[in-house]
């Protein structure tokens, strides 16, 4: 196909995904997109063709706007340090429980203690890649309740959810005093976006925070990318993953910013590396970072109070038609527990015909999220469905209630209160400013790049387009397949032309990275089952063997 085709070959597939209203939440939420900021980064060759800025004398722009990111990160989870984004809030929670098995004490490691607790409360995917991730560190995981955990010197760590999978918001602080007292560190997955209105996880003791930016500008885009980030104490920097924009000065006394703590597998002698990951998504951290620019500090914590505010007027309605609504604190997301009657399938059916999806976990219940771009209309809608079901008549909302989180919950301290969250907050100052960093940058709008392919640097503006188109942008990826066919036929498009230009049998598109690659790809060879005395250089011959597939000579 011509460019010109394909263009229309991508708006076709456009036109098979629906866009449904979705509330399904699960860590991925609507977002009031900032024009701004997809005009001037994401659809801007100068943002986008851009290398890893290891070279920081041509690349002053985008580490400012990284170290701007960090700075936001440190500020909302209350932590001291935080690196420059990870790949997504799943690996960063795998990172997080890696980070913390390596810092187990010299008597520790001599003692084999390897045991790591993860709360059952925590988002599905996030569990799953913990689960592969501890497999080939022979970490063995500890699934339980956080509440009816008895830490004991067994354990080097532990990990919670905050609000928790199901939209609880509990009190933590016991807990993480107790697993404190046995010895191990606690790791916590947070909403950052609620962390503008609740006490974050650095005051209540937690020593890594880990999560996903995609609430802070980022379209869902049926899953990705986004970015997620990854935050700790001072004391544990050193092994902390992925890439950590610091400050320097020049030879002439002034600031200049430079990567710093260079700890990755690329950077130094690989067995002394603390991570593989050396990678940051370093657009959408940017993105996400501007984003928390553009509004500050009191434009996050009014968008926070608006999504609870959604939530609790929409728990009060829904309880005045007879559902009772199981969380007794929450921030954004409701579990309502169905009278005797009413189905499931009931809801979704109702759901489904007003182009609505809610979630559907397998207790029975049904899950409900509200997010930025949540209306009073749409709360109308939702509450019309429950009514509907119930045989029931609601009463209509005309306003958010004007309730707050409990006390105990409330964030007292300020936060991102450097200049550059406090200055940019219209079109016209947000541009500049992005176009004066843009200035201080190197990419492919200037020259050639001779350092190595991981950026969208190789991808044609013709396939970048359908990023913003809200058919893409806007699935979430948990909808219904037939809701998603432009997408499921994308990969399948995509997986078909990779089968055939390297003659395989299967193409997996899970790694996100080339560091996840070449984890995912070795890992692969382990579970090969090689006979005894063969080496995992025998990796092809078995395939040809047992796939009947034609290998290159070489």
């Amino acid at each position: 196909m011509s460019e010109f085709e394909y263009l229309n070959h991508l708006r076709s597939l456009g036109s098979k995904n629906k866009q449904f209203r979705s509330f399904i939440g699960q860590g991925y939420y609507g977002v009031a997109l900032l024009s701004v900021i997809i005009r001037n980064v994401l659809e801007n060759p100068s943002w986008y063709t851009s290398y890893t800025p290891y070279q920081a004398e041509i690349s002053q722009g985008r580490l400012e706007a990284l170290l701007n990111f960090q700075t936001m990160i440190i500020e909302l989870t209350g932590m001291e340090i935080a690196n420059a984004s990870l790949l997504d809030e799943s690996t960063a929670a795998a990172e997080a429980m890696i980070m913390m098995f390596n810092s187990r004490s010299r008597d520790a490691v001599k003692a084999g203690i390897n045991r790591f607790f993860v709360d059952e409360d925590v988002f599905l995917q996030t569990i799953d890649v913990i689960q592969t991730r501890s497999l080939p560190l022979g970490i063995e995981l500890v699934m339980g309740k956080y509440n009816e955990l008895v830490p004991d010197n067994a354990f080097f760590g532990a990990f919670i959810q905050y609000p928790a999978a199901s939209g609880e918001l509990r009190d933590y602080k016991e807990f993480t005093e107790k697993v404190h007292s046995a010895g191990a560190l606690v790791g916590v997955a947070a909403d950052i976006m609620s962390l503008a209105l609740l006490t974050p996880p650095g005051e209540w003791g937690a020593d890594v925070v880990i999560g996903s930016s995609q609430r802070m500008g980022l379209p869902v885009s049926f899953g990705g990318p986004h970015a997620g980030y990854f935050a700790t104490r001072d004391s544990l920097k050193r092994s902390m993953p992925g890439r950590i924009i610091g400050v320097s000065v020049d030879a002439q006394g002034n600031p200049a910013l430079r990567m710093a703590l260079q700890t990755r597998e690329q950077h130094i002698k690989r067995e002394r590396a603390t991570s593989n990951i050396c990678t940051a998504q370093a657009l959408l951290a940017t993105m996400s970072g501007m984003y928390t620019q553009y509004h500050g500090p009191e434009g996050l914590k009014n968008i926070a109070l608006n999504i609870f505010r959604s939530a609790c007027t929409l728990s009060e309605n829904l309880t005045k038609l007879g559902f009772r609504q199981l969380n007794s604190g929450f921030f954004d997301t409701l579990k309502i527990e169905l009278p005797s009657g009413i189905t499931q399938q009931d809801i979704m059916k109702a759901a489904l015909d007003r182009g609505m999806n809610f979630f559907y976990p397998a207790d029975g219940t049904v899950m409900l999220s509200t997010d930025e771009i949540t209306t009073i209309k749409e709360l109308n809608t939702v509450t019309g469905i429950f009514a509907d079901t119930a045989g029931k008549k609601p009463v209509p909302i005309t306003e958010l209630c004007n309730c707050n989180p409990e006390g105990k919950f409330l964030r007292n301290s300020l936060f991102m209160k450097p200049a550059a969250f406090n200055r940019y907050h219209s079109e016209t100052e947000m541009m500049r400013y992005i176009k004066m960093l843009e200035r201080k940058d190197f990419s492919l709008t200037h020259s050639m790049i001779s350092l190595g392919s991981c950026t969208m640097k190789l991808n044609p503006a013709t396939s970048m387009f359908a990023m913003s188109w809200p058919e893409f942008a806007n699935i979430h990826p948990f909808v219904p397949a037939n809701q998603a066919l432009g997408y499921h036929q994308l990969m399948d498009e995509l997986g078909e032309a990779l089968k055939e230009i390297t003659g395989f049998a299967a193409v997996s598109f899970q790694p996100n990275s080339g560091a996840a690659g070449e984890y995912a790809g070795t890992s692969c060879n382990q579970g090969v089952p090689f006979k005894q005395g063969e080496g995992t250089e025998n990796l092809f011959l078995y395939l040809h063997q047992h796939t009947g597939q034609t290998l290159p000579a070489q």
